[in-house]
């Protein structure tokens, strides 16, 4: 397998479904669409929605079935971003190298375009699901893949995540919220990517589960490694990471044990095609792609 291929492929089919979301603007809600195609398109990797696609084929092959919740997934960490960068969250001017949502449209309409992606995202599903749903086992592993993404980018999820890195400070902080804030905040829509590619492919319970495991490490893998990187900008704005505890060693010791374990979760797979994970895996944690 072209790995780099392969990523290519299922990115450009992604993008073309995110395009037909926002190609009639000939509305008086035109200004919200122009809003939402600017954060949609503004270099995003689209790997959470490749992950579900990815997770998907290594049990069936019909992509028609995951593209929704793959698009959901997709929108609903687009609406993420825009709220995050708000003066009333980071406040932060500039992601990828582009001025931020609300410095281009305004605080009100950055807030009504990422409310907007979130109630697309649902709305896609269940439209797919209504037309689509042919008997009861296709009803219940749609709605069941549906929930885990409410799950996991909810209060108890991305969104909880959010709320304690809000809440943080050097007087509170404790190693016990920086590793919930990292499986909620980062690790919790990769899993729900993950996984909701597996329920809808029929994967067994056993499955699933090893494709639970195999998100959470890699989330966790993988935020660990952004705070090594960003370690002295990290630290000179008094930003609170796991290396708030521990030195670059343990942390890199930290992303050894975390990726290693992602791998070993990969591997319990054994008569699935695990092979582009197990690249992903690596370089993500690289910082290749």
């Amino acid at each position: 397998m072209n790995f780099n291929e392969e990523l290519e492929r299922v990115k450009s089919l992604i993008d073309i479904e995110l395009g037909k979301l926002v190609q009639n603007k000939d509305c008086f809600q035109k200004r919200i669409l122009e809003s939402i195609e600017y954060s949609l398109f503004t270099g995003g990797k689209r790997l959470r929605p490749i992950m579900a696609i990815k997770s998907y084929e290594m049990f069936n092959n019909q992509l028609s079935e995951i593209m929704p919740f793959a698009i959901g997934i997709e929108l609903i960490h687009t609406y993420s971003l825009i709220h995050d960068d708000l003066p009333a969250m980071d406040n932060d001017d500039f992601r990828r190298g582009k001025p931020t949502n609300h410095k281009v449209f305004g605080d009100a309409m950055a807030i009504l375009a990422g409310d907007g992606l979130l109630n697309l995202s649902f709305e896609l599903i269940l439209e797919f699901i209504d037309n689509n749903a042919k008997d009861i086992n296709d009803y219940k592993k749609y709605t069941r893949a549906l929930k885990e993404i409410s799950k996991y980018s909810g209060i108890y999820g991305m969104i909880g995540g959010q709320v304690v890195d809000l809440l943080l400070s050097h007087d509170t902080v404790t190693e016990e919220k920086i590793m919930f804030m990292y499986k909620a905040k980062t690790a919790a829509l990769i899993q729900a990517a993950l996984v909701s590619g597996a329920i809808v492919g029929e994967a067994d319970e056993e499955e699933i589960e090893y494709i639970r495991e195999f998100g959470l490490n890699l989330g966790l893998a993988y935020q660990i490694r952004d705070d090594i990187l960003d370690e002295e900008q990290d630290a000179h704005i008094k930003k609170l990471t796991f290396l708030s505890f521990y030195d670059i060693n343990k942390g890199k010791e930290a992303v050894e044990e975390y990726s290693y374990n992602a791998i070993s979760c990969l591997k319990k797979l054994k008569s699935r095609d695990s092979e582009f994970f197990e690249i992903l895996t690596k370089k993500l944690i690289d910082r290749i792609i």
